[in-house]
């Protein structure tokens, strides 16, 4: 991780949407060196001027070999094509399997794009809240299913997997059971796996396309979260073998958004960057049990679940008695920077949401700071 002094060199939003007191635990940004192998191969392209349109397949290649190392799953690279990032690259995929006024089922609460960009396409978002200890609702799925199909119109499941902003890892019968449901209710599923390659000891990622049930379903996999590349834009959409139909009706023109740096840094990451990855999950997974024992002597009325998956804690602080909105409250009184638990959806109120991704002694400060704000 890097220093205080060195990272608020950055000129990204975290680092400067908020003045200088302020600590920035929210937006997820990580406060890591770029991995060597993604910053050889930017210097290389740079040096050579490689910095035109992208083509090729390279990218979807990488994630190829990265999944069937890392999760035993074989991507098909014909069922595979570039777009801009993982929202805009959902946004494409839910233009072909639905239409306006159709409804798009999430769970709550849930990253704050898929409500942004979901109603912006003129489509319904329709929630189905998770459980009280953050796993998928089967029967609450179910019914947001049949009411999301019950007039004949179609519908589509965009899921979170891990699930952010909880951290939740689903199991492989969790998502089985999803893939029967939708095959039920003629639902599709549009899996957003940008952090797929974040996961802790004792949680197992299962890329929903390599389940049986999944054929024509579609899953959005990036780089972007594991290897710290918000910055580059690029992601992959993937088609299950069903899907690829669908798939070739994407318009041309939507994997001319792509940077071709990103797509030459993505792919270093995948191909290059398991070494660095695997380091960084290490210290990710310090910091979410050293958030724990901060909270537990400094804040022990905030109720929180170390994260499966994600380098993104979420709070619980309704006993603070703070109201619906703790993030204000400890952002004028303690000068830390969280994401606000309302803007999650339903589930969300009196919550915040602390990006792990970054050193001990901020996690420490933050918490002092924040400890400091109740009363």
């Amino acid at each position: 991780m890097l220093s205080l002094d060195q990272l608020r060199r950055r000129t990204s939003i975290k680092w400067r949407h908020y003045p200088a007191d302020v600590l920035p635990l929210w937006v997820a940004e990580m406060d890591v060196p770029v991995a060597k192998p993604i910053a050889s191969a930017l210097t290389d392209a740079i040096r050579l001027g490689d910095t035109g349109y992208p083509a090729g397949t390279d990218y979807a290649e990488a994630v190829s070999e990265f999944a069937a190392s890392r999760w035993n799953w074989q991507v098909d690279v014909d069922r595979t094509a570039i777009v801009p990032d993982v929202m805009l690259g959902i946004v494409e995929v839910l233009k072909l399997v639905t239409g306006p006024g159709d409804a798009v089922v999430v769970n709550s609460p849930v990253y704050t794009p898929f409500y942004w960009f979901v109603e912006h396409m003129d489509r319904v978002v329709a929630e189905s809240p998770l459980s009280d200890d953050h796993r998928i609702d089967l029967g609450s799925l179910s019914d947001a299913f049949e009411r999301a199909t019950s007039n004949g119109r179609r519908a589509a499941y965009l899921l979170c997997s891990p699930h952010n902003p909880t951290g939740t890892v689903h199991t492989r019968d969790e998502l089985l059971a999803v893939a029967e449901l939708a095959a039920h209710h003629r639902v599709r599923v549009v899996v957003d796996e940008i952090h797929a390659p974040v996961v802790h000891p004792g949680a197992t990622q299962v890329p929903y396309l390599s389940l049986p049930g999944s054929e024509d379903s579609f899953a959005l996999v990036s780089a972007s979260k594991a290897w710290n590349l918000a910055g580059l834009k690029a992601a992959l959409a993937v088609a299950g073998s069903e899907a690829v139909a669908d798939l070739a009706r994407m318009p041309e023109e939507v994997s001319h958004g792509p940077s071709h740096l990103g797509i030459i840094a993505h792919s270093a990451g995948f191909r290059a960057g398991a070494e660095w990855l695997d380091a960084v999950l290490s210290g990710l997974d310090r910091n979410r049990h050293l958030l724990a024992e901060l909270l537990a002597e400094h804040l022990p009325d905030v109720r929180y679940r170390p994260p499966e998956g994600t380098y993104l804690a979420w709070l619980d602080c309704r006993e603070l008695d703070m109201g619906d909105d703790p993030a204000a409250v400890f952002l004028a009184r303690g000068r830390v920077a969280l994401n606000s638990g309302p803007a999650f959806g339903t589930g969300g109120a009196g919550h915040v949401r602390l990006n792990l991704a970054t050193s001990p002694d901020i996690i420490t400060e933050a918490v002092r700071r924040m400890a400091a704000s109740v009363g």
